[in-house]
């Protein structure tokens, strides 16, 4: 499980401060397929990067499995990175090396890898047992991906589609629980991007494996269990799978509401300042 508890996170360039962050609460469950969107800015990445390892927060406290990920040492840290998460990003120049292959590509990953009981076994010996393990696993990865009749090929003979189901290939290279995902449609047509969601959908189902997609794809609601909508630095509102129609507006642990720009305009709410009444047990903003 993932728990962000009071998420924040300040960069400072020069005399200024930008809050990515600010005070974001929100939990994953195992197993899920999650969405994250919102207008570029909003914190999606910086949450993004954060449960990945790669950036920390200013305040505020992100556990995994219940381990507070912020107290891990640097070579802790690696282990993490290397182990528990996987990476896909939009640009291919990022998941993908160009000078090796496909098949080389995804066994580069596992280069590190536990190679099991090597007890008995001389130090050439090893050496050929783990490679042999490396490339059968890494020919079921691209098996599984659909690229096993390209494994030979280098990166820039891929389609764009193509890449980013290598890249996920890769991702997965070292049987990770969480793949992240920044973008990853966010250079393929409509018809490429339908079908990595369907390869994100077949290995969450099939593997068990915890899913977070930052996208900009408002559409995508419908394709996840939950999807959620960050905007200025918090959780404003949620969507589930099994309720597409239904857009809910989350709490922070303060018991506060954001209300979305949509919400406002929709409600003709122009001032800071809106009236609350309970009635017949509902809430009833209104403009004043």
């Amino acid at each position: 499980m993932i728990n962000c508890d009071g998420l924040v996170k300040i960069y400072e360039t020069d005399d200024k401060k930008v809050m990515a962050l600010e005070g974001l609460d929100l939990t994953v469950e195992t197993g899920e397929m999650l969405a994250i969107i919102g207008k570029s800015g909003s914190g999606k990445s910086t949450l993004l990067n954060m449960i990945g390892g790669l950036e920390t927060p200013t305040a505020g406290v992100l556990t995994i499995d219940g381990k507070d990920i912020s107290t891990y040492s640097e070579a802790e840290m690696v282990r993490y990175r290397r182990d528990k998460v996987g990476f896909v990003w939009q640009k291919s120049a990022k998941n993908l090396f160009p000078y090796l292959t496909v098949l080389q590509n995804v066994e580069a990953v596992m280069m590190f890898e536990n190679s099991g009981n090597t007890d008995n076994l001389k130090h050439g010996e090893i050496i050929k047992k783990r490679k042999d393990n490396n490339k059968s696993y890494a020919l079921k990865l691209l098996n599984a991906v659909g690229l096993q009749e390209h494994k030979d090929k280098l990166p820039a003979q891929l389609s764009g589609g193509e890449q980013q189901r290598a890249a996920i290939a890769v991702a997965l290279a070292n049987k990770p629980d969480i793949l992240l995902a920044d973008e990853p449609t966010g250079a393929v047509d409509t018809r490429t991007a339908d079908t990595i969601y369907e390869l994100f959908h077949k290995l969450n189902k099939e593997l068990g494996i915890t899913i977070i997609i930052v996208t900009h794809d408002m559409a995508l609601a419908g394709r996840v269990d939950r999807t959620v909508l960050i905007s200025d630095g918090k959780v404003s509102t949620e969507k589930l799978k099994k309720h597409p129609a239904m857009e809910y507006t989350v709490l922070d642990k303060a018991h506060r509401i954001k209300l979305t720009d949509e919400m406002l305009e929709a409600a003709g709410i122009e001032s800071n300042k809106v009236r609350v009444d309970v009635q017949d047990g509902k809430l009833v903003i209104s403009r004043i």
